[in-house]
C-alpha cells in the first residue's frame, strides 16, 4: 500500500508530482519530451566540455564519448561537432542545468575524461564550485565512479 508510506526524498516539483497523480493518459510517450532532449543535450555538452578541458579533444576521447552514446544519427553527430568547436562555457552549462541535476551533470563530465591532467582537475573544480558543491560531495561522486579524488 503506497498511501501510508513516507514520501521519498523528492526532487520533482510538487506540481509535477500532482500532475502525474492526475494524469489521464497511461500510454507511454513515443517522442522523447523536450525536457529529455534538453537533458540529453546538456549531458552531451557536459561530457564534451570536460573532454576538451585539457586543451584538446583527441580521438581517444571522441571514441570514449561515442562509446557512452552508442549509435548517433546525423543530427546528433552535427550537434557533437558543433559542441566540440564551441568554447568551454561553465556558466552556460550551470545556467542550463535543471534543479537537482547538478550531480548527474558533474558525474557525466567526470565519466568523459581520464582525470589525468591538471587542466581537467581545474575544470572539474570550477564546475563543482559553479554548482556550489562541497569538496565532500565532489569526492563522493568520484568514489562512486571510481575516479581519483579531486580534493585531499
Amino acid at each position: 500500500n503506497t498511501m501510508n508510506r513516507a514520501p521519498a526524498h523528492n526532487t520533482e516539483s510538487f506540481g509535477a508530482v500532482l500532475n502525474s497523480q492526475f494524469d489521464e493518459t497511461p500510454e507511454p510517450e513515443i517522442q522523447p519530451s523536450q525536457d529529455q532532449e534538453a537533458i540529453a543535450a546538456l549531458m552531451l555538452t557536459a561530457m564534451i566540455q570536460a573532454a576538451k578541458s585539457d586543451g584538446e579533444f583527441d580521438e581517444a576521447e571522441k571514441e570514449k564519448l561515442l562509446g557512452h552514446l552508442g549509435e548517433v544519427d546525423e543530427e546528433e553527430a552535427a550537434f557533437i561537432k558543433e559542441r566540440v568547436q564551441a568554447p568551454i562555457d561553465i556558466e552556460a552549462l550551470v545556467a542550463n542545468t535543471p534543479e537537482g541535476m547538478a550531480r548527474q551533470v558533474y558525474a557525466m563530465s567526470l565519466l568523459a575524461i581520464e582525470l589525468d591532467t591538471r587542466d581537467e582537475a581545474e575544470y572539474l573544480h570550477k564546475l563543482a564550485a559553479a554548482y556550489g558543491m562541497s569538496p565532500q560531495e565532489v569526492n563522493a561522486i568520484h568514489a562512486e565512479v571510481g575516479a581519483p579524488s579531486l580534493y585531499t
